[in-house]
């Protein structure tokens, strides 16, 4: 395999760097209700790493200070952090758009009944993972129960706006393939959802997005156990589109992981692939001048996010 660094230089990047930090992800923890095979993180119910309140309004002076226009939450279940509404509160007053990255089976959890009623009130766009439209390959990936109980999840943001005609309250769903593979296209692939979802439960979204499963974390041992590791990673390789290349989301984005470290992206952080030494490293050193134009620490799961159309947290990064 040719390093991913190696290719880019080939193709006119002797070294990659950001254009802005439009975006500020902030993984609130990796703790979560559920232990998806795909988890780049290994997350599940018996993680303890989780932000504390210090980091939290770390987090808050930073976003203020720089006017960052928008602040991506994700984790783990970022809802399972105790200071989840908190920080949503502080962010919304300060008039920055707010993203959660949500597993949808959290909002059934007890005690978290009125999220889908306080993320609408904060005018939160939602991003929520549903593998598949039908029951088998859900819970394959994910555990089982968690498809119906997605539906129900689903069913109830609906209730309170998300995704109807005409709403602001956006409501997108996130695809992962469900083994060694490649997302089909995302075009497609939404078009099938939206009339399988429509037609079998009477849901409404938005958006759908694919994102490819990283060789890293919970797939990384899965990939490793079936020996499917170089095969896959000769796959990436591949399909590497140079295309991709001016649309990677760690160029305008920025990731802080649960202590207050920063990273270019959150799979960079789930493999501690930290920024140059003579950069931030804390959510509490932020500098967006500093920060807005830096090299990129790449890797060889990079392959991940170049491949085909393209995969990030809003989907394919061109046209397929």
């Amino acid at each position: 395999m040719v390093p991913f660094a190696r290719k880019l230089e080939q193709i006119g990047y002797p070294v990659l760097r950001a254009e802005r930090v439009s975006t500020l992800q902030v993984n609130l923890g990796w703790r979560c209700n559920q232990a998806c095979h795909h988890c780049h993180l290994a997350a599940g119910p018996g993680r303890p790493e989780q932000m504390g309140p210090a980091t939290v309004e770390a987090v808050i002076a930073a976003v203020a200070r720089w006017a960052l226009p928008v602040v991506d939450l994700t984790g783990g279940s970022p809802e399972i952090n105790p200071h989840f509404e908190y920080l949503v509160g502080r962010l919304h007053q300060l008039g920055t758009h707010l993203l959660v990255r949500c597993n949808l089976t959290i909002l059934l959890e007890p005690g978290r009944e009125h999220l889908p009623e306080f993320l609408r009130d904060h005018g939160v766009e939602l991003v929520c993972s549903l593998p598949y439209f039908l029951a088998d390959p859900v819970d394959r990936l994910r555990g089982p129960g968690v498809f119906h109980k997605s539906l129900e999840a689903l069913h109830r943001l609906n209730r309170v706006g998300y995704g109807a005609p005409g709403s602001d309250l956006q409501l997108h769903l996130m695809y992962n393939p469900g083994g060694a593979y490649l997302p089909p296209a995302q075009g497609a692939l939404e078009d099938r959802f939206q009339q399988e979802l429509k037609g079998r439960y009477g849901i409404a979204f938005n958006r759908l997005y694919t994102l490819l499963n990283m060789p890293i974390g919970r797939f990384k041992g899965y990939l490793e156990g079936s020996r499917n590791y170089e095969r896959y990673m000769g796959k990436l390789e591949a399909s590497f589109n140079p295309a991709t290349i001016t649309g990677l989301m760690c160029r305008s984005l920025l990731s802080v992981s649960w202590e207050g470290r920063l990273f270019d992206c959150d799979f960079n952080q789930a493999l501690d692939l930290p920024l140059a030494a003579d950069l931030p490293q804390t959510i509490s050193e932020f500098n967006l001048p500093s920060l807005e134009h830096r090299t990129i620490h790449l890797d060889d799961h990079c392959y991940g996010c170049t491949a085909v159309a393209g995969s990030s947290c809003g989907g394919k990064l061109v046209r397929e």
